[in-house]
């Protein structure tokens, strides 16, 4: 009987720990900020009545270790999108878990839908949002309401350049890279056939879609609540999404200007 109940702890305590693991991996690859994070994993483990759980947590893994027993489980972080939709369901589902409306392995098995939902916005909606962001940008900051309409066309297909090379290669710079320099040569083409007025314009509001905003901001409040290894390393990764469309745009702008 003994044996029968160290092992049914001991597979408590594992489905806990592969509970915590799956939500941190989820919350990490949707762009939460890693005190948010860590403090929804200490409060799955203290809800779930494992006081000496212990995580260690960055942008590109998770090691968690209940005790000595059960040993520390990894988790690998292989992609990092932004969804603020399953940022929320895990959320909801932690505060069930805390109302005792769930039991641990339900707790996981809602986890694992969590991670398999689908897109935010249908993919139409999202380019529009796109052509809508690309011609705000310029009339908003530039006051140039003549190039709203081709910078919206550009910024699109910036976008959607983006998007296909995103799905097919996993270094981000290579397509932010590509799209930046997509995007110059077609404005530089569209002055010069007469659909636009200015390049320099067009070229700000057609870029803005691809510009890591949401990833400095998260650098930032790492390194606020003191997380001085992931608030850099975010910080580095943003910067150099940044370089790649800085340098994207000024090689169409060396060829093509």
């Amino acid at each position: 009987m003994r044996k029968q109940e160290r092992k049914k702890t001991q597979s408590y305590k594992n489905k806990v720990v592969q509970t915590c693991l799956l939500a941190g991996k989820i919350l990490i690859e949707n762009g939460s900020e890693l005190n948010r994070v860590s403090d929804t994993i200490k409060r799955i483990a203290m809800n779930a009545g494992l006081d000496d759980l212990n995580a260690y947590v960055t942008i590109t893994g998770l090691m968690i270790s209940a005790n000595d027993e059960a040993g520390a489980q990894i988790k690998e972080i292989e992609q990092r999108n932004f969804d603020l939709r399953r940022i929320a369901a895990v959320n909801k589902l932690s505060r069930r878990f805390a109302e005792h409306k769930l039991t641990i392995f339900q707790f996981y098995r809602l986890l694992l839908k969590v991670e398999h939902i689908g897109l935010y916005y249908p993919f139409w909606l999202l380019m529009v949002a796109a052509a809508v962001l690309s011609g705000a940008i310029t009339v908003v900051f530039n006051n140039d309401l003549p190039d709203f309409f081709i910078t919206s066309l550009v910024g699109m297909f910036g976008w959607l350049i983006f998007r296909e090379l995103s799905l097919r290669v996993q270094a981000s710079f290579i397509s932010e890279f590509v799209s930046a320099m997509a995007i110059g040569a077609m404005a530089i083409y569209a002055v010069r056939l007469g659909l636009g007025q200015s390049t320099d314009n067009i070229i700000i509001g057609a870029v803005m879609p691809l510009v890591p905003g949401v990833p400095i901001t998260n650098a930032v409040r790492d390194l606020i609540s003191g997380n001085l290894i992931s608030g850099p390393a975010r910080g580095v990764e943003a910067l150099i999404c940044a370089c790649a469309l800085g340098f994207g745009v000024s090689l169409a702008l060396i060829w093509l200007g």
